[in-house]
């Protein structure tokens, strides 16, 4: 079932956008900035989410010129030892790198990392990715991975960290990890664990960990970050995102339940929630959007109101997003507003009007299709009743599942 939509309506600020995006490193830096010293501990998922939204905006040598991924750029202010350039982002990833368990913490100061964390680690592998640095000599794939496998609890979740926070965010950061890593063993369905060398223990048991993701599904098709926890849009994702990278689709045998729960999330202003009864944000474009996308229902929701609310959100004199139309941009809602934009089309169109090229986003590894092809990654996606998957799917196995009453 289709909803009725029509195209969105109003500029789309590109100029202002990448200049709010390749100026706010500096902005952060700075010594009076609050929201820098509020966001210290989570910078290297901020740069991520910065050269992710300038990466659908600006080809790779452009990202590498504009932000200085992998080489040395200006600063727009003097930077400390009065240095007048910034370190390339790549070498700054690599500071932030905790060698005393193996995974990537959230900053460094100084030399000093932070500690370790699942989330942080995603980010820095992301970022590599997208730098083309998989395969730096810096880089210990060994040690992360085993750090990623150190974190897996006998029930089959993942904790973020030493301290032992349990959330399903954590599985869908350990499954994202070693696929980029190119090391995630897939479960072996048919003798009900997990794929394995002969001879050889798993890295991790993705069996298992897939079986508690399945346990924290609720009556109303939805996930909880735990079993018996609420639904929560955010959690549907890292859920769905999961059970796509280790090939495990086939166990949402009622999709169109949980498709139904994505599709009622949209409100009146066109912007999507994460739980019934709370405001729109735009964040939820990507968080619901990237999964109706892998599940092949999109079309449930209104894409040109949703298109619409977002384009209300940003900023028409500096750039950037907001959550909802009429507060502060900042990059997290930036990078999944472009998303939101990328994965109903709407981005590419206008591209097209505008003669420029937008680069797609991938719904499942949240990072650039050309980079996703690039590394070779191959999740899964879901097909209904027989209707073909779109194009920057194609790259991802296909499971065809009927829709209800077909």
């Amino acid at each position: 079932m289709a909803a009725e939509t029509t195209s969105p309506v109003g500029p789309f600020y590109d100029a202002l956008h990448a200049n709010y995006i390749v100026t706010l490193g500096d902005k952060l830096d700075s010594p009076t900035s609050y929201e820098g010293a509020v966001t210290e501990h989570l910078r290297v998922s901020g740069v991520y989410w910065s050269l992710a939204a300038l990466a659908l905006l600006r080809n790779e040598g452009e990202v590498d010129d504009l932000m200085g991924l992998t080489k040395p750029v200006a600063a727009a202010t003097e930077v400390e030892d009065g240095k007048k350039n910034r370190s390339a982002i790549v070498d700054w990833v690599f500071q932030c790198y905790d060698a005393r368990v193996g995974g990537f913490g959230g900053n460094c100061s100084g030399e000093n990392p932070h500690d370790a964390h699942l989330l942080y680690t995603l980010s820095a592998l992301q970022i590599l990715a997208m730098a083309n640095s998989l395969d730096d000599e810096r880089l210990d794939k060994d040690a992360i991975v085993n750090y990623v496998s150190s974190l897996q609890n006998e029930d089959g979740s993942f904790s973020g960290d030493e301290w032992g926070e349990i959330d399903n965010r954590f599985i869908y950061c350990a499954f994202s990890c070693l696929a980029i890593l190119g090391r995630l063993p897939l479960p072996d369905w048919k003798n009900h664990n997990t794929q394995v060398i002969p001879g050889e223990k798993p890295i991790i048991d993705t069996y298992k960990a897939v079986k508690y993701i399945m346990s924290c599904r609720n009556f109303d098709g939805g996930f909880g970050c735990v079993e018996g926890a609420e639904s929560h849009a955010g959690q549907v994702f890292t859920c769905i995102g999961a059970l796509s990278i280790a090939h495990s689709l086939h166990l949402l045998e009622d999709a169109d339940l949980l498709s139904w729960w994505l599709a009622e999330r949209q409100c009146d202003s066109g912007g999507l929630n994460g739980r019934p009864e709370k405001q729109a944000d735009v964040c939820y474009s990507w968080w619901i959007l990237s999964a109706l996308s892998i599940l092949g229902r999109v079309e449930w929701i209104n894409t040109g109101k949703l298109g619409q609310f977002i384009l209300n959100c940003q900023d028409d004199e500096d750039g950037g997003i907001a959550d909802r139309p009429m507060d502060m941009p900042d990059v997290y809602h930036t990078f999944f507003g472009l998303c939101g934009l990328s994965l109903i089309g709407h981005l590419e169109k206008i591209g097209n009007k505008e003669g420029r090229f937008y680069r797609q986003i991938d719904p499942i590894f949240a990072l650039p299709t050309d980079v996703v092809s690039r590394l070779g990654l191959k999740a899964q996606v879901i097909s209904n009743a027989g209707v073909d998957v779109e194009k920057r799917l194609r790259l991802h196995s296909v499971l065809h599942i009927p829709m209800l009453g077909t």
